[in-house]
C-alpha cells in the first residue's frame, strides 16, 4: 500500500490541476459569451446576403446572361483549394479532429476526376493547429493567423482577396470551406462547402447554424425562391441602378467575405464553448479523483494506526 505521504502529494498535485481546469474553463466561458454574441448578430444578415444573391443570379440566368465568372462551374478540375478554419490552442475535446476527419472524408470521396483519380488539393489556412494537415502530406498553400474574438470583417480580408485572385486566375478551379458549425454550447458539427465558384442549387451554402432560432431556416429560403425568383415578377417590382449585372458584380465578393467572416465566428465560438465543456469535464473528474484519493488516504491512515496499535499491544504482550 502506497506510504501516506505519497498519497498527500498526489492530492496536492490533482488539487492544484483542479484549480487550473477551473480558471481555464472560466476565461473559456468569458470568450465564448462574446463569440456566441458576435455569430448571432451576423447570421441572419449572412442568410440574407446569400438569398439576395440567389435572387439577382436567377434573373441574370433566366434572361440568358452569361454567368459571372464566380457563378460559372468549370469542367474538367484539376486544382482544389480547402479553406481549412482550425482552433488556435488545444484543450477543446475532439473538435480538431473531428473537423479534419470530416476534411479529409471529403477529399478521399468528392474530389476525384471522372478517372477515379485524386485531384490536386491545396490548404489555406485559418488558426494555428492547422498545421496538423502537413502531418498527412497535404500541401499548405497559405496560413493565415486567427484571432480568438473576430470583431470586423475586414479581418477575412487577407484570405478572400488571396481566393478571389487565385480563382480567378485559373490556379484554383473550386474552393471548399471547412469550419466547425456552432449549434449550442454542447454541440458542434464539423462542414465542408462549396465556396466557388457559388453553387446556385446549393440554396444552404449561407444558411450556419440552422438549429438557431436566430437563423433562417433552408425551409424559409426555399419558400423565399419559388415567392420572388420569378423574373417577369423581378422585372416590374425591382428597378435596379445602374442594372442587376453591375448589383451582382458587387454583391458577390461581398458575399465571398461575409460567408467566411461568419466561418471564423462560427469556428470561435465552437472552440471556445468545446474548451469549456472540456475544462468543465476535467475540472469534475479532478475533483472526483481527489475524493478518491482523500478516501484512499483516510484508509491507509487507518491501517496504518491499526498496525502501530497492533505493534505496542504485541511489544507489550512480549514484556510481560
Amino acid at each position: 500500500m502506497p506510504q501516506t505521504g505519497d498519497i498527500k502529494r498526489r492530492i496536492k498535485s490533482v488539487n492544484s490541476i483542479n484549480k487550473i481546469t477551473k480558471a481555464m474553463e472560466m476565461v473559456a466561458a468569458a470568450k465564448m459569451r462574446r463569440a456566441i454574441e458576435a455569430v448571432l448578430k451576423t447570421r441572419t444578415y449572412a442568410n440574407l446576403s446569400w438569398e439576395t444573391v440567389l435572387n439577382l443570379a436567377a434573373m441574370s440566368s433566366a434572361r440568358h446572361e452569361p454567368l459571372h465568372p464566380l457563378l460559372a462551374p468549370r469542367s474538367g478540375i484539376k486544382k482544389v483549394a480547402i479553406v481549412l478554419v482550425m482552433p488556435n490552442r488545444g484543450l477543446c475535446g475532439s473538435l480538431a479532429s473531428a473537423l479534419l476527419a470530416k476534411v479529409r472524408y471529403s477529399i478521399d470521396k468528392h474530389l476525384q476526376n471522372e478517372l477515379g483519380e485524386k485531384i490536386a488539393t491545396e490548404f489555406i489556412l485559418l488558426g494555428r493547429k492547422g498545421e496538423i494537415v502537413r502531418r498527412y502530406g497535404y500541401e499548405v498553400a497559405a496560413d493565415f493567423a486567427k484571432a480568438d474574438l473576430v470583431t470586423d470583417s475586414t479581418d477575412a480580408h487577407p484570405v478572400f482577396k488571396l481566393l478571389i485572385d487565385e480563382f480567378l486566375s485559373g490556379k484554383y478551379d473550386k474552393v471548399l470551406l471547412a469550419y466547425t458549425d456552432f449549434i449550442n454550447a454542447v454541440k458542434q458539427r464539423p462542414q465542408v462547402k462549396q465556396l466557388l465558384p457559388i453553387n446556385l442549387a446549393e440554396r444552404t451554402l449561407g444558411v450556419m447554424g440552422r438549429e438557431s432560432a436566430a437563423v433562417v431556416s433552408a425551409e424559409m429560403i426555399e419558400a423565399k425562391h419559388r415567392e420572388h425568383v420569378n423574373v417577369g415578377q423581378f422585372a416590374r417590382e425591382y428597378l435596379f441602378e445602374p442594372d442587376a449585372t453591375t448589383v451582382l458584380d458587387n454583391s458577390i465578393p461581398k458575399l465571398i467575405q461575409v460567408q467566411l467572416y461568419q466561418a471564423m465566428l462560427e469556428a470561435n465560438a465552437s472552440e471556445h464553448s468545446a474548451r469549456m465543456a472540456a475544462m468543465h469535464q476535467a475540472s469534475q473528474a479532478a475533483s472526483d479523483m481527489a475524493g478518491e484519493l482523500t478516501m484512499f488516504f483516510n484508509k491507509a491512515r487507518q491501517a496504518s494506526i491499526t498496525a502501530e496499535i497492533a505493534e505496542i499491544s504485541a511489544g507489550a504482550n512480549a514484556l510481560s
